[in-house]
């Protein structure tokens, strides 16, 4: 069995399996961290005003989509030959594979606010292999719904993945 033939039996059966991820409750420090790599000096002023007066500070828009994790993130060393961690490498671990993203759809419902827990909530929506000009390769589906505790919905995320195989025995790209 090829390498991404065994990707596409992996995601195949994970699809429509919802898995619960708890994101931990979300600060103004958090928020104000993503608007400095934005270069947003605005809502950084204006959420530490808020937050100083005792006022409800919201996201900025994109905060949860550009999150690629919760957890401190792993060591350099851990992460796979294409730089990414494992838990943005689904149905991959082990095999010779790169990866590239190949697409994103993001749904802002409702700005998360500073002091709510937040859940992510994914799934593999679709496995597929396919056949372009450079090769074969498996196209995942996706989704992530973001929810504070008592279930409102933040940010529905959905997105699409590229798996080919490596270029080498190592997995380099």
């Amino acid at each position: 069995m090829s390498a991404l033939d065994e990707v596409l039996a992996r995601a195949q059966r994970l699809v429509g399996r919802w898995e619960d991820e708890d994101c931990g409750t979300v600060t103004v420090k958090d928020f104000c961290r993503y608007a400095a790599a934005l270069n947003d000096a605005d809502y950084i002023r204006r959420a530490r005003e808020q937050d100083a007066a005792g006022a409800p500070v919201e996201a900025p828009a994109l905060f949860l989509a550009a999150t690629m994790s919760w957890e401190d993130g792993p060591p350099e060393g851990e992460l796979r030959p294409d730089g990414l961690a494992a838990r943005e490498s689904p149905c991959t671990d082990g095999l010779p594979v790169r990866q590239v993203h190949g697409g994103q759809s993001v749904r802002l419902l409702r700005a998360p606010v500073a002091g709510s827990r937040v859940t992510a909530s994914r799934a593999v929506t679709s496995a597929e292999r396919k056949q372009g000009r450079s090769g074969p390769f498996v196209l995942l589906g996706l989704a992530t719904l973001f929810t504070t505790a008592d279930g409102t919905e933040l940010t529905a995320v959905d997105e699409t993945i590229v798996v080919q195989e490596a270029l080498d025995p190592a997995g380099a790209a």
